[in-house]
C-alpha cells in the first residue's frame, strides 16, 4: 500500500530535518494553580542555542560535592534554590520561595514555597524536597562544601514542614546575612536521590556518565547530551517556574552547549570564529586583541573592574602520613616557619604579576579580600613593597644561610628547593608560578614549576596530598564574609593548607574560628566589619595564603545576544540565562 504524504505534511517535515530547534522539547504552557516568578526581563523570542566555552571538563554533575569551576557552571543552569543572590544588584530576591518571613530575634526562617512548580522531569516539588536536601548537604559523611555555611553557633540548622508549602528554618543562634545562604544550596529531587543517599553513594552520584532521565533540577536547563572529551549539551527546562511579563515560560533559549576547551588561547580563537557566543574570564591580553577586534567580528568586550577573585600561593601543611612517605616532610618544617612564608612574601613582585600577567587589568593583593568587596575590604593593612634584602633578613633569622654558589640553604646545609604545581590550562597561574619562580631565585631558592590538569591539581590538593606548594585561585561566590566560612574555619573543606582538621593547629587559626563564628551571628554590619577586619590582619600577620593579585572581570558576547548584563558575582555571563535571547531569531511566545 502507498502512503500519501500532503504537501503541506512534506513540508513540515523538511523543516523539521532542516532546523535542529524542532526537536528541542518546547516549554509547557502554565497550568491552573502554577505560581511561576514573573521575570521584568525585556521580552524576547524563543529559539536558538547558545555555545560557550569551559576550560577544563567539569569533574561531576552532583552540586552536593562539585567544588571546580566548571562544574559549578554548567551545575548553576541545572538547579534552582530558595532564595536568589540578584548577581547585578547584589541583593537577595525570591526564588522557589515566594516569601520568607523572619523572627524578631533573627533565629527562625518561615518560608513559603511556590505551588504547582515541578522539576525538570516533570515531577512535583513541596517541602519534603527542600527538607530531603538540608539533611544531605548537612550530613558529615557526605563532605557537602555547603556544610559549613549550615552549622551556626556549633549546630546545624533544622527545617521542619509547617505544610507541604511551608518550611520553618531553626538557627542555634542569630545568623548574619541569614536569606544569603539559601542562594548556595541547590534543592535535590528526593524521588531521584532519596535511595542512593541511603545506600551511602550519593556522593559518587550524577557523574558526567549519568544518563540524562536519572538527573533532574530546578534550573532553566537540563541535562540533554554528554560527549566526554568535548561537551555538555543542556536543553530548556519545558516545567521551568519562571515566565516573562507576558506571561512566556522561561527561557527562551532552546539548548546551552558548553565545549571543552583545552586553553585559553583556542578558546579565544573559537570565539573570534564565532563557534561560541560568550567568552568568560578573559585575559588582560586576550581582551586586548578582542578590543581591536569587535567593531568588525559583530561582537563586544566589557571590562567590568576588580572580582572577587583572589590568586595566591600556599605551602602543603598537612599533617597527614602521605606527606612523610613522599618526602614532603623536610620541607614543612621551612614552610611551616613564619618568617619563611613572610620571605617568600616579600620577595614576590605582584606589581610585575599585575603588570606583565595581566596588562594592568589586575590588582596587587596583599589579604583575600578584593577591592570589589568595597564595604569589607581591610584598607588598613599594610601592602610591604617586595624588598629580597628585607627577605634575605628573615630567612638569617630562622637559621637559613647561604652557600658560596649563591644557593639558599637551611641549618642542616639542606638546599632550599621545592616544586609548585598549577593548572595548564590556566595560562595566568602558569605565568604567575614561573614569575615566583625567578623572584625566588634572587633569595637562591630552586623553584620547579609543574603545570598539570586541573582534575589532577584538585586531587593532589584534596585527595593524596601529594604536593609542596601550588598557585591556586578561589573567587568569592558572594561579597559577605559567610561565603567563605569554608576556606577560613579550621574544619572548612577548602581550609587549603592543611585540610581535615580535626582542631585548630595553631592558635592564630583558633582566634580565626573565633572569629569567624562570631560574625556569623553578629547583626550589625559595623560590628560584623571590625570582626572579619581582625580575621583580614591574622591572615596578614601568618600567611597560610600568600595573595598575589586579583583579575579585573573580563567578559565578551556575541552582540545579537540580547539581556547579556555581565556582573562582578559569579557566575559572571550566565546568572540570568534564563533571560537570554538572540535578536531576530524565532517568535515571540512560540517555542
Amino acid at each position: 500500500m502507498k502512503v500519501r504524504i500532503s504537501k503541506f505534511l512534506l513540508a513540515l517535515l523538511c523543516t523539521a530535518c532542516l532546523c535542529p530547534s524542532a526537536w528541542v522539547v518546547p516549554a509547557q504552557s502554565p497550568h491552573l494553580g502554577e505560581e511561576l516568578l514573573i521575570s521584568n526581563n525585556e521580552v524576547g523570542p524563543y529559539g536558538g542555542r547558545l555555545v560557550v566555552s569551559l576550560r577544563s571538563e567539569p569533574k561531576t554533575l552532583n552540586p552536593v560535592t562539585s567544588i571546580d569551576i566548571s562544574s559549578r557552571e554548567v551545575i548553576a543552569q541545572m538547579t534552582g534554590d530558595l532564595i536568589h543572590i540578584n548577581r547585578v544588584s547584589q541583593q537577595t530576591e525570591p526564588a522557589l520561595a515566594k516569601t520568607w518571613r523572619v523572627s524578631p530575634d533573627g533565629r527562625r526562617y518561615t518560608l513559603q514555597l511556590r505551588r504547582g512548580i515541578r522539576f525538570s522531569d516533570g515531577h512535583p516539588v513541596d517541602a519534603d524536597d527542600v527538607i530531603f536536601s538540608f539533611k544531605v548537604y548537612l550530613d558529615e559523611n557526605v563532605h557537602s562544601p555547603q556544610r559549613d555555611l549550615l552549622v551556626i553557633g556549633g549546630k546545624p540548622v533544622t527545617v521542619r514542614r509547617l505544610d507541604p508549602y511551608t518550611l520553618v528554618f531553626e538557627l542555634a543562634q542569630p545568623y548574619a546575612a541569614a536569606e544569603r545562604l539559601f542562594d548556595s544550596v541547590a534543592i535535590l529531587p528526593r524521588h531521584l536521590l532519596e535511595k542512593a543517599y541511603h545506600d551511602g553513594k550519593l556522593s559518587q552520584g550524577w557523574v558526567l556518565g549519568t544518563s540524562a532521565r536519572e538527573i533532574a533540577g530546578l534550573g532553566p536547563f537540563r541535562l540533554k547530551e554528554y560527549i566526554a572529551g568535548q561537551r555538555i549539551t543542556l536543553e530548556r527546562n519545558p516545567y521551568y517556574w519562571k515566565a516573562d511579563r507576558k506571561g512566556n515560560r522561561l527561557p527562551y533559549l532552546d539548548e546551552i552547549t558548553f565545549l571543552f576547551v583545552t586553553n585559553a588561547d583556542a578558546e579565544v580563537l573559537r570565539f573570534e570564529a564565532g563557534d561560541t557566543d560568550i567568552i568568560n574570564r578573559l585575559s588582560a591580553e586576550d581582551y586586548s586583541v578582542l578590543e581591536r577586534e569587535q567593531s568588525a567580528r559583530s561582537f563586544r568586550v566589557y571590562d567590568l573592574g576588580p572580582s572577587l577573585e583572589y590568586n595566591f600561593l600556599f605551602f602543603n601543611l598537612n599533617t597527614v602520613a602521605a606527606a612523610e612517605s613522599s618526602g614532603i616532610a623536610t620541607k614543612q618544617t621551612w614552610f611551616r616557619l613564619i618568617n619563611f612564608r613572610k620571605a617568600i612574601s616579600l620577595a614576590i613582585d605582584r606589581e610585575g604579576i599585575a603588570r606583565l600577567v595581566y596588562r594592568g587589568r589586575a590588582t596587587p593583593l596583599w589579604t583575600p579580600v578584593t577591592p570589589a568587596s568595597k564595604f569589607w575590604i581591610n584598607t588598613a593593612i599594610s601592602h610591604p613593597p617586595r624588598s629580597v634584602d628585607q627577605a634575605r633578613r628573615l630567612l638569617e633569622s630562622v637559621g637559613f644561610s647561604w652557600r658560596q654558589d649563591g644557593t639558599l640553604a637551611d641549618a642542616s646545609g639542606s638546599p632550599v628547593e621545592f616544586s609548585v604545581i598549577t593548572s595548564v590550562s590556566n595560562t595566568q597561574r602558569t605565568q604567575m608560578a614561573t614569575m615566583i619562580q625567578a623572584d625566588l631565585k634572587e633569595l637562591g631558592i630552586r623553584v620547579q614549576v609543574a603545570p598539570l590538569e586541573f582534575r589532577t591539581v584538585l586531587d593532589r590538593i584534596f585527595q593524596t596530598r601529594d604536593y609542596e606548594a601550588a598557585v591556586l585561585g578561589l573567587g568569592g561566590g558572594d561579597i559577605d564574609p559567610n561565603s567563605q566560612m569554608n576556606v577560613w574555619l579550621s574544619s572548612g573543606n577548602d581550609h587549603l593548607w592543611n585540610i581535615g582538621q580535626t582542631h585548630p593547629a595553631t592558635a592564630w587559626e583558633a582566634e580565626i574560628d573565633r572569629l569567624m563564628e562570631k560574625q556569623l551571628s553578629t547583626l550589625k554590619a559595623k560590628d560584623r566589619k571590625l570582626l572579619y577586619d581582625r580575621v583580614q590582619e591574622l591572615l596578614a600577620e601568618n600567611l597560610p595564603l600568600i595573595c598575589l593579585v586579583s583579575p579585573n572581570v573580563l567578559v565578551g558576547a556575541k552582540d545579537r545576544l540580547a539581556s547579556f548584563k555581565p556582573a562582578i558575582l559569579d557566575p559572571h555571563t550566565l546568572w540570568n540565562s534564563q533571560e537570554l535571547f538572540f535578536t531576530g531569531n524565532g517568535t515571540v511566545g512560540k517555542p
